[in-house]
């Protein structure tokens, strides 16, 4: 896998009952370079009793790194609750602790744009020396690239990014025509899935996103146009996450959750953008 990409399998793709060491060893021996970890997730690792520094150790066992944190919420609240709060911190943390430059960072509720921009920037001072990705999703506040774009540029924050996500990006009706040599600017990383070809109700879509999502190639997303516009448009992802979320393969177990999207993965890279691996 490339260094400069390191293809990442997001801690969604690998449900929230994985522990942290089997989530390192099924990712290390599907041939992922790194992981995704969520706050719960690292909670959840603390609350089995494992240290800091053991954890560091599990990841050095297996020759692996965290490479994608996330995900803050609520941050745009007037009246943000102290878990909303303290998650933030925890994700800071982790970003320290690992070696990541960036968190994800994502918005459910709707506010003015000017509201929303006022409150990233403050997001984005509390970061200090992380990178803020913004993740844009239909059906959140920040609905597609657009949206997003707006919103850094009105914040005036230096430290801000955003997150390109395949499945969200289609669902949003974006064309593959959009993105220009300057929006590549603004994206840092990147995530690769698949989507039926019929969506959820909107009232509903984000149960889509959370559970029924494809691996790349088995949808109907034109995933090689997809790609062909993020390199066309000159983008230098951080990392490729991989997030499906997908109950139907997660029943049948992380190793070959791991195994299969890895595969999948793989084989469309290697035909539309072999550097990345």
């Amino acid at each position: 896998m490339s260094k400069k990409m390191p293809l990442t399998i997001s801690s969604l793709t690998l449900g929230s009952e994985c522990s942290f060491e089997k989530r390192v060893s099924v990712a290390a021996k599907a041939g992922f370079a790194g992981i995704g970890l969520t706050a719960e997730a690292y909670v959840d690792a603390l609350a089995e009793g494992y240290s800091d520094e053991e954890l560091l150790q599990i990841l050095k066992k297996y020759q692996m790194k965290v490479t994608e944190i996330e995900c803050v919420k609520a941050w745009a609240a007037d009246n943000r609750s102290y878990e909303e709060k303290f998650k933030e911190q925890v994700c800071f943390h982790m970003c320290h602790l690992f070696g990541v430059k960036q968190v994800n960072v994502a918005l459910m509720e709707s506010y003015s744009l000017a509201y929303m921009a006022e409150k990233l920037a403050q997001l984005c001072q509390r970061a200090g020396d992380l990178l803020i990705a913004i993740e844009p999703m239909p059906y959140s506040g920040i609905v597609d690239f657009a949206t997003a774009k707006k919103l850094i540029q009105q914040s005036q924050a230096n430290n801000v990014g955003i997150l390109l996500d395949a499945w969200h990006w289609h669902r949003a009706s974006q064309t593959f025509s959009e993105l220009t040599a300057e929006d590549a600017q603004y994206i840092v990383s990147i995530q690769l899935n698949d989507a039926y070809k019929r969506p959820y109700a909107p009232a509903i879509l984000r149960d889509e996103a959370m559970h029924d999502r494809l691996a790349p190639g088995d949808g109907a997303i034109d995933l090689a146009t997809f790609i062909d516009m993020v390199k066309d448009a000159g983008v230098n992802p951080a990392i490729i996450g991989i997030e499906v979320v997908s109950d139907q393969l997660l029943n049948q177990g992380v190793k070959i959750t791991a195994n299969y999207f890895y595969e999948k993965t793989v084989q469309m890279l290697s035909k539309n953008w072999p550097a990345a691996i």
